[in-house]
Parts: structure tokens; C-alpha cells; sequence
């Protein structure tokens, strides 16, 4: 587990546990996390109500992997904005995994710190990543993430 701010963490998969009031985590992993939490193996059809994303109190977990193509959807990022906001606003800290702790965990701990924190630039993906860099230097994010980030920045509030 890498301290990214003051109250933000980044991890990989063997810093997963259970989140509490004092450190919700955000589980952005769609095995083995979102899997165990909703309850099903291979994938989800999706039309599931959780088939995005589960919040259980202090817990959120995402369905999210890290193709190189951006499947991604702009309501996941959102969906994390809100959950993040809330509970650090609270005054608790964050712990944000995925199972190598190297794309996607940070990617979501950059988008929070410049969408909410205000600790990165907030006038592009790329401006948001070259200053996140100087803060986590082993930020590899797949190409995916990455596309998808750059194309819908502005969008995602």
C-alpha cells in the first residue's frame, strides 16, 4: 500500500479488506472483488442491478478490468467520484486497489485528485497524469484506460 495524499492510498490486490468508517475501500477489480461481492463467476449479464458496481457501507466495488480496448463506462468513474467524495469529505481515509496496483487503482486516485482534492491539474487527462507521475512513478496504466481518461476528461464529474 503506497500513501498517495494525506488521507489516499493505492494498493494492489493483497491489500484487500473489508472497508471501515475510518478506511472505506475501493475494490477496482472485477475478479476476484466484484465477483465474491455480488456473487457470481465468468461475467455478469448486463442488465444485473450490480452489474457496474456494489456499495455495501464502507465498501464499493467495481466491475472493472483493464482491457486494452477503453470498455469502460463513464458512470463506474462517476459512480467512484461520489463514493469517494462522501467518505473523504467525512474525514476518512481511502484505500483504492486493483490487482497489481498499477493502472487502474492509481488511475482512479489521479481522477480524484484532480477532480476533487484539486492536488492535479484538472484540464486534461494528460496534464493530470505527467503531475501524477512526480507523486506515484510506477503509475502504469494500460492503454485502455488511458484512451478512455483522455477522451471523456471533461465529461466526468
Amino acid at each position: 500500500m503506497v500513501k498517495i495524499d494525506n488521507r489516499l492510498f493505492i494498493g494492489a490486490e493483497n491489500d484487500c479488506r473489508m472497508g471501515t468508517e475510518r478506511l472505506p475501500v475501493v475494490h477496482a477489480c472485477k475478479s476476484p472483488c466484484h465477483q465474491q461481492a455480488v456473487g457470481y463467476r465468468g461475467s455478469l449479464p448486463n442488465s444485473h442491478p450490480n452489474y457496474l458496481v456494489l456499495q455495501r457501507d464502507d465498501d464499493l466495488y467495481l466491475n472493472i478490468i483493464d482491457p486494452p480496448v477503453p470498455l469502460f463506462k463513464a458512470e463506474t468513474f462517476e459512480r467512484f467520484l461520489a463514493f469517494a467524495r462522501t467518505k473523504y469529505n467525512s474525514g476518512a481515509s481511502l484505500l483504492i486497489h486493483c490487482n497489481q496496483g498499477e493502472s487502474r487503482a492509481p488511475s482512479l486516485a489521479l481522477l480524484f485528485l484532480a477532480k476533487h482534492i484539486g492536488a492535479l491539474p484538472d484540464s486534461s487527462y494528460e496534464d493530470a497524469k505527467r503531475a501524477f507521475e512526480r507523486l506515484f512513478p510506477t503509475y502504469q496504466p494500460g492503454i485502455g484506460i488511458q484512451r478512455f481518461l483522455a477522451d471523456k476528461w471533461a465529461a466526468i464529474q
